[in-house]
């Protein structure tokens, strides 16, 4: 398909959010590119950093392939080896608390701040100009852009804009602070490094209130500034860390890292749930639903959910066969027969 024919799709297909050079990628290795005619280019964006290990790095590919074949997906709802591990090797090579995953950098802010807010109800998040911290309208609300967040007003409140000054940001944390949320090297804007004053004094502040230090790491970490994270260099430990990018290669992968002090103030159910609809969504009302799911999984190996005290949902693959919805069916009248 030539470049003219891509441009047309996207003409007529896709949402115009994006200013696209007129080039078509089609291979990469290493910081090297290559367009449809062969040309070749030297990759110094990563994919805004991105692919930090270069294009189709042969331990990349070889351990994206064998998982994809291997298992897919599962959800959070069960274990699987490769979450519980690098959950363990971020907080181990970091923060020493825990982690929570997420599907890009955007969504590790919007985790942060509801990270913070429980720790501190209703608390303030102090910010400083010149910030990026994504698109959705937490993280959107806490980046001081004008063109950025004017369409899109009225945004969240409760976003304290400071310069990028120590005096001025100490004077903005008080008792109603829940968080400074700060990008070590700011990168959007143009790549402006926070001084170890302000940071240092971020620190200070937040501890003198019992406010959370939460460090965007999600463009400048992953080996970026030369250590495996930026705050490495400062001498500036942050409470928390919102990772993604690089993280994942190009896969779609973000994290909420905690240190010891919040490892534990996010709780089940602070995530988001689905709600019953139709055709391969279903639902049963029960007296427990829990212990139902359960039950099934332990006792029939059959794999549902809970979206409620009351309610167990079904969501069978699209290619589900008439037999095997019977089969799960009457799985599930085994557990519910007296």
């Amino acid at each position: 398909m030539s470049l003219s024919q891509l441009q047309a799709l996207e003409s007529e297909h896709v949402v115009p959010t994006y200013a696209r050079a007129p080039v078509e990628f089609v291979r990469g290795e290493g910081a090297r590119l290559w367009d449809d005619e062969g040309h070749e280019y030297l990759d110094f964006l990563c994919g805004i950093s991105v692919t930090n290990v270069g294009h189709c790095h042969p331990d990349v590919v070889r351990a994206v392939s064998e998982q994809v074949a291997r298992l897919e997906h599962v959800g959070n709802l069960f274990y699987t080896e490769p979450a519980m591990r690098l959950a363990a090797r971020l907080a181990d090579r970091s923060l020493g608390g825990k982690v929570f995953f997420t599907n890009s950098g955007a969504e590790s802010v919007e985790a942060a701040i509801k990270l913070v807010r429980r720790a501190r109800a209703g608390g303030e998040v102090v910010v400083v100009e010149g910030a990026f911290h994504g698109r959705t309208y937490g993280a959107l609300s806490a980046t001081p852009q004008e063109t950025k967040q004017a369409p899109f007003a009225p945004l969240v409140p409760g976003f304290v804009v400071v310069p990028k000054d120590p005096g001025a940001l100490r004077a903005a944390v008080t008792e109603r602070t829940a968080a400074v949320l700060l990008e070590p090297v700011q990168g959007e804007t143009g790549v402006w490094p926070l001084s170890e004053e302000l940071l240092s004094a971020a620190r200070a502040a937040c501890d003198q209130v019992g406010a959370a230090l939460v460090f965007d790491e999600i463009q400048c970490g992953m080996g970026r500034t030369g250590t495996l994270w930026a705050y490495e260099q400062t001498g500036v430990v942050p409470d928390a860390m919102a990772l993604a990018k690089a993280l994942g290669s190009g896969l779609p992968i973000g994290a909420l890292v905690t240190g010891e002090r919040l490892a534990d103030v996010l709780r089940p159910g602070d995530g988001v749930r689905a709600v019953r609809a139709r055709g391969l969504m279903a639902a049963i009302d029960v007296d427990d639903a829990p212990g139902l799911v359960r039950r099934a999984l332990l006792e029939q190996r059959l794999v549902l959910n809970a979206t409620g005290p009351q309610t167990a949902r079904f969501l069978p693959p699209l290619v589900v066969g008439a037999s095997e919805i019977d089969e799960a069916l009457r799985r599930v009248r085994a557990l519910l027969d007296p």
